[in-house]
């Protein structure tokens, strides 16, 4: 009998953005599992499978309902947006995967939104970058603000996710200021990309001293440029270096 849970990345929402693995996947499923806005991008699309949805917080009931309902022999796909290792369920899964050796977990990548919100701009990613989230809820505003320093010193681009939310809306304003503080000059050429993927769909190009007062909310990736950054016909793009 089979006991397998793939975590699956959706990318953005729209099937378009869908992996052909992730769709594999998600068409073997028997339940799929998740955030109930998640699970409401999918459902139109797997009208017959059977669902099994959760609110905001609850990740790790997910995860055990999940591996739990596997244990008894159904096929579930628990999933999530953008990329299942990346900010994603991949690793709360595995982790208490420990528990239940029968069961094999499959991860199926996405397309994160560092790289949809990306293409939206242009090509702001194109040489070193790391990511980060500017959320708190899970990693201390002090380790985040040490990572700040950390890439604006290495003058990596950056993509933020979670740049604020109405508990804390001044995070991204606090981000820009830590930037400059360690080395990003005001010029740098930044982005930011609005429901990536979806309807609605907003970008904008400008530059790290109009970000800090720049309104986002969670819906927001925010990307930062290195000092070769530039602005070319409205893209932001960040050179490879070949012409060096």
């Amino acid at each position: 009998m089979s006991k397998i849970v793939f975590v699956v990345g959706l990318g953005p929402g729209d099937p378009q953005f869908l992996t052909a693995q992730a769709q594999s996947a998600l068409t073997q499923a028997e339940v799929l599992c998740g955030y109930t806005v998640y699970l409401e991008l999918v459902r139109p699309y797997f009208p017959d499978k059977t669902y099994y949805s959760t609110g905001m917080t609850k990740e790790i009931d997910r995860c055990r309902w999940a591996l739990e309902t596997a244990w008894t022999g159904k096929t579930v796909a628990l999933v999530c947006s953008g990329d299942a290792g990346v900010y994603g369920m991949a690793s709360p899964l595995l982790e208490l995967a420990e528990g239940y050796p029968e069961v094999t977990v499959e991860v199926v990548p996405g397309l994160t939104a560092a790289l949809s919100g990306g293409a939206v701009l242009g090509a702001p990613l194109a040489h070193d970058f790391c990511v980060l989230s500017l959320s708190d809820r899970l990693t201390p505003w002090a380790v985040i603000e040490k990572r700040l320093a950390a890439a604006a010193m290495g003058d990596f681009c950056i993509a933020l996710y979670n740049p604020s939310s109405k508990g804390r809306p001044d995070y991204l304003a606090r981000a820009v200021r830590i930037l400059m503080e360690n080395g990003k000059a005001p010029a740098t050429v930044c982005g930011i990309v609005r429901n990536i993927g979806r309807e609605g769909q907003t970008s904008r190009v400008l530059t790290l001293a109009g970000l800090e007062a720049t309104p986002v909310d969670m819906f927001t990736t925010v990307y930062i440029g290195n000092a070769a950054t530039k602005q070319l016909s409205g893209r932001m793009v960040t050179p490879r270096g070949y012409h060096a």
